[in-house]
């Protein structure tokens, strides 16, 4: 039995190290994807069984991507393989080229993802009432799948309409991309999808990226947080619990990382203050605070719990390389109660 499965594209990630990808004769290579990364961090931090719905286009590159899921225990047969023709003409596999940043000089994402196997699913290509009825208990999924092609949101509705049916938790992260929605209706096209989706959804991480009009348009002041997610809540009536992250970035190798929280039974809740926190790698920390929010949900710890778990996976998340959480449950819970960087012998 699954207990939490998400809908996404999982990419290979390429990575220069200290590096910059125009000057790089060597890469390191992770698998990575946002709503991937949510599952992967369930599983391998938290001990939740999960399963990744996706599709990748049969050939040595994408048994490579299969491979680096395996190994981070999440489950790949739900997983959809496209015939291969040879050069990727009819469908290919994504590759994703990611520079941490240091000091003034901040994390740069160079993405290769056009026409890949899972922009190509459609509604229909999935059995979800098959997925649901095997007693899943959450299903997650995100802006970044809906923005690959005209057709992925509606797979993305027909897969949270399936989930609801089932009885089983949806969360949605808006996680806007801007070069997946440049020529196809930029940011007023993203936001109608994600209206769309959201409004499905019993939980929205992220959901900072729907205030104001436009994605990314709003800059919210700390104190303002809470205006804002009440803002949110009134576009999403359905919405039980609204999430954020809340990040200041004096440089790329420090920021300032918080969270922030509603629900109509809570109200407004704050996490962690986390100030000055060191920072190797940030890509995926959103991802990872999504993954300690859900393990709180579903452990029934309450809201300001499983900010906690968020916070504090994220961070963590943000001390390693690469998009995935290498965090163990034993370190998310010492900082959670307060532990710090000392030597542990």
């Amino acid at each position: 039995m699954t207990d939490v499965v998400a809908l996404g594209e999982v990419m290979l990630r390429f990575d220069p190290g200290e590096g910059r990808i125009s000057t790089a004769r060597t890469f390191h290579v992770w698998e990575g994807g946002g709503e991937y990364n949510v599952v992967r961090g369930l599983r391998r931090c938290f001990g939740l069984r999960t399963a990744v719905v996706t599709a990748l286009a049969d050939n040595a590159v994408g048994r490579l991507v299969e491979d680096l899921i395996l190994q981070g225990g999440v489950d790949t047969s739900l997983i959809r393989w496209a015939p291969d023709d040879g050069i990727g003409r009819s469908a290919r596999n994504g590759l994703n080229f990611v520079e941490r940043g240091y000091g003034i000089r901040g994390a740069l994402g160079v993405s290769d993802r056009a026409h890949t196997a899972v922009s190509q699913l459609r509604e229909g290509d999935v059995d979800w009432d098959a997925v649901f009825s095997a007693g899943v208990r959450w299903f997650h999924t995100g802006g970044i799948f809906a923005g690959l092609s005209d057709t992925t949101p509606d797979v993305a509705d027909e897969a949270m309409a399936a989930a609801r049916r089932h009885g089983v938790t949806v969360s949605y992260d808006p996680n806007h991309r801007p070069s997946l929605w440049a020529g196809r209706g930029g940011a007023d096209a993203a936001r109608e999808v994600d209206l769309r989706l959201a409004r499905q959804a019993d939980v929205v991480v992220g959901a900072l990226g729907l205030a104001g009009t436009r994605p990314g348009q709003t800059r919210v002041g700390a104190d303002e947080v809470a205006d804002a997610l009440a803002g949110v809540a009134a576009l999403l009536p359905g919405a039980k619990v609204l999430a954020t992250t809340l990040r200041e970035v004096p440089s790329a190798g420090v920021n300032d990382w918080s969270s922030a929280a509603w629900s109509a039974e809570t109200g407004f809740v704050t996490g962690p203050r986390m100030p000055a926190l060191h920072v190797l790698d940030r890509i995926g920390s959103g991802d990872g605070f999504a993954a300690g929010l859900i393990h709180g949900l579903l452990e029934g710890a309450g809201l300001e719990r499983a900010l906690a778990y968020g916070t504090a996976h994220g961070a963590l998340t943000m001390t390693t390389p690469g998009d995935v959480s290498m965090a163990s449950l034993a370190e998310v819970e010492a900082l959670v109660a307060g532990g710090s960087a000392h030597v542990r012998r």
